[in-house]
Parts: structure tokens; C-alpha cells; sequence
């Protein structure tokens, strides 16, 4: 049935031709949005911040790639943690603490995909001999979902589209070189509005034939 039909993607072409990065989906139906791909090259430049939370012992900024979707398109949902000068939180797979890790409550029609964390740093805790991964600084969670792509619920949009709520926490312990401070959760919350695919015809005059 999806013989010949061209497959959405990306390629990102340095200023010398050569080819960086690609970015391709399997089913045709499905594609990454212009801003995501900015958002994963640069990080800086693709988000859009929603909201700014001050938490304990760090601030949160909650950012995504795009707040209007269609059917089949994947939006970057980003949570940009800073944490003060020699405070740090424990990375994902760190034993005896309380790793960091952001948690998003599954919402209908919306695929989480999974998270996705910095590079970790080693750090040496010299009181107990121990080395653990940690994170510090400022850095990046970021945590793709993709818009149902199916026939029925596109029916079900209208013509004015419906705003999803995607809620969640971040979950962390941070430290510093003298203490640990007890366990935090702090909630999280992006909105998108998901419109309906135009599936208006092209004019006749440019039609393929």
C-alpha cells in the first residue's frame, strides 16, 4: 500500500557538504517537527520556554520544541536543570541515593518515548572512598512524544483542534561537599494543542498527473 511513497526526514549539511546528521521516521505518517530537529542540534536555539519553577536547591525552566502539533508529528518536551555553584544530583543508575529522573504521566493519543539524560561526571566523595555519577551545573532532560497518527483520531479533533495537559515531576536528591539533603519532588507541566492534518487538495493546476 506505501509502495513509492516518500518518507519524511531531515539531513543536516555542514557549511563544507558533508552530511552531519540524518533524521528519519519508519512510517510515513510520522515526523519529527522543524523545531525538534533544531532542539536536538542546537539546544539553545529550539526551545521554547513555558515556564520557570524555583525548586529546592535548583531551578527548573520547562521548555518544548513546539506548543501546536498535528497528527503524527513528535514534539521535545525539555526540563533545563541549574544548580548552584558545588551542588550536584545523582545521575540515573547511581546506587544509594536518590537518582534524578524525570517522570511524565502517560496521557491517550500522546506516545512518551524515553527520556533522555546528559553525559554524567565522576565525582570522588573522599569521607567514604566512594566515586559516584553525578550531574552539575546547568544541563538538559529531554523526553520525545509523538501525536496519535491514526485516521480516527484525527476525526475526533474538529476543526479547532483539543489542548492536551502533560503533567509529571522531577524527581532528584542534591548534595553538596558537606550534605545531602533529603529527597524532592517537584511537579511538571507543558500544554499542546493538537490541530487536525489539511487535507485540502492542492490546486488542480499543480497536481501531480
Amino acid at each position: 500500500m506505501q509502495k513509492g511513497f516518500a518518507r519524511p526526514g531531515y539531513f543536516f549539511i555542514d557549511p563544507n557538504g558533508m552530511i552531519r546528521e540524518k533524521f528519519f521516521e519508519a512510517k510515513y505518517r510520522e515526523r519529527l517537527t522543524g523545531n525538534s530537529i533544531i532542539a536536538k542540534l542546537f539546544p539553545e536555539l529550539g526551545q521554547e520556554v513555558t515556564e520557570t519553577v524555583d525548586a529546592p536547591h535548583l531551578q527548573l525552566a520547562l521548555e518544548q520544541s513546539d506548543t501546536t502539533g498535528v497528527p503524527g508529528t513528535r514534539i521535545t518536551l525539555v526540563a533545563e536543570v541549574r544548580l548552584p555553584a558545588d551542588v550536584h544530583v545523582y545521575a540515573p543508575g547511581t546506587q544509594g541515593y536518590k537518582p534524578i529522573q524525570l517522570v511524565i504521566e502517560p496521557v491517550p493519543q500522546l506516545e512518551l518515548k524515553p527520556a533522555v539524560y546528559p553525559r554524567s561526571k565522576a565525582l570522588y566523595l573522599p569521607a567514604i572512598k566512594e566515586k559516584v555519577s553525578v550531574f552539575d551545573g546547568t544541563f538538559r532532560i529531554s523526553q520525545d512524544l509523538k501525536v496519535n497518527s491514526g485516521s480516527e483520531f484525527w476525526g475526533s479533533l474538529g476543526k479547532d483542534g483539543k489542548v492536551f495537559t502533560i503533567t509529571g515531576k522531577l524527581e532528584y536528591q542534591a548534595c553538596d561537599k558537606t550534605i545531602c539533603f533529603l529527597p524532592a519532588s517537584v511537579p511538571v507541566k507543558w500544554e499542546l494543542h493538537v490541530f487536525p492534518l489539511d487535507r485540502t487538495r492542492a490546486p488542480a493546476n499543480i497536481r501531480h498527473k
